[in-house]
Order: structure tokens, then sequence, then C-alpha cells
């Protein structure tokens, strides 16, 4: 092994200077990497293989985000809006209160990729919302941007609180051991348990907010 094998980072710096995609300056740079290293060929495309299987929950945005560009393309946003229409009563606030707690029980259920401000958020639930604010205030701006903001921060706010709740989460682990180098020793399952009166004071507190942006839309009729 010579200092030869540090020309990968030459080649990643060098790609990222010239603005190359970025994907393809990482695997030129492991390629270099491999073959001043000496590396076997097959090794090498082994080595690819097997970064790629550890990582392949990271790598799956990669098939998740075209999925929702074609849906989008096709329609996806306009059909989310014209649902709420149709729903008599549906306001803002009504809309995110029940996003907020499907967000929270999946996230205490360890459900925390299933929505997201790219899976759900920006295609449907915005959309969504701002459809109601419509029909709520129809002489709003609609320019404005509280109504979208409100709604990422709904799910910010549901997968915050609510993933504490399940004891496989990294947060629950990082207290845990943090709490051992003291010598306090507590199961996950306990330090869980005191994460439910957290969660219930978020949802309740959140929500009202949401139910004051539905009086500031009902003001403006």
């Amino acid at each position: 092994m010579t200092a030869w094998v540090l020309v990968g980072i030459g080649v990643l710096i060098l790609g990222f200077v010239l603005r190359f995609n970025p994907l393809l300056v990482v695997v030129a740079s492991a390629l270099a990497t491999g073959f001043a290293a000496r590396m076997d060929p097959i090794a090498l495309l082994s080595a690819f293989g097997k970064a790629f299987n550890n990582n392949r929950f990271v790598t799956i945005i990669y098939i998740v985000l075209p999925v929702i560009g074609l849906l989008e393309r096709h329609g996806l946003q306009e059909r989310a809006r014209d649902l709420i229409l149709r729903l008599k009563g549906a306001t803002v606030g009504r809309l995110l209160i029940g996003y907020l707690l499907f967000r929270q029980i999946t996230a205490a259920l360890g459900l925390t990729s299933i929505a997201g401000p790219a899976q759900s958020v920006r295609p449907l639930v915005a959309p969504m919302a701002e459809a109601a604010a419509d029909a709520q205030a129809p002489e709003r701006d609609k320019d404005d941007e509280r109504v979208p903001a409100m709604a990422a921060a709904t799910d910010n706010v549901g997968l915050f609180f609510g993933e504490d709740i399940f004891i496989a989460i990294g947060s629950i682990l990082l207290m845990k051991g943090a709490l051992e180098t003291y010598g306090i020793s507590l199961e996950p399952l306990q330090l869980s348990v005191w994460a439910i009166p957290t969660a219930i004071a978020a949802f309740a507190i959140h929500s009202a907010r949401l139910l004051l942006l539905d009086r500031r839309l009902g003001r403006r009729r």
C-alpha cells in the first residue's frame, strides 16, 4: 500500500471544483483509489455492490423521487386539490391536524419514511392545504407561503415528537448510551414511555396553532 491510494481524494476535489456530476465524481474517485491500491477488477466491483447493498435504504430515494415526479406530471396535485374541494367543512387546520395525528402515530410505530417533505408534503398535503385555504379565503394572496410552510412544519413536528416513542430509534439509543456513561441504566422502553407526554403536548400545541390559522383565514372572507 502506497500513498497513491490518496489519488481518489484528488479526483474527488477536482471533480467538484469543475462541477461535474457528483455521482460520476464519486464513482471515478472510488475507481481511482481501487486501481491505485492494485485491487482486482472483480474485487472492486464486489466492493461497489456491497456498499450499495449496505446503503440500499439510503439509495431507495433515487427510485421514489422519479415515481413522485411522474405522478405530479400526470396531475397528482390537481387531483389532491379536487378531492379536498369536494369535502364539505374541510379547512386547513382540520386537514393538517389529521395529518399530524397520522404522522405521529406512524412515527411512533417506527414508520418514519412512509411520509415526509418529498414523499407526501409537496405532492399531496401542501396542495390540499392550499385548496382548503382558497375555499376558506378566496381573496387571499396566492403567493403567501404560510400555508405550505405550515404543512411542512406539521410533518416535522409529527415526526420529531412521534419517533421518540419508538424504542429502536437512534435518539432513544443515543440517550440510553449517554445515561449509561453517568451510571444511569435505563431500558429503551422506559425512555419511550416518557416521550409520550411530550408527544401529546406537541400535538396539542401545534393543533392550537393550526386552529388559529383557520381563524385568521376565516376573518378574510
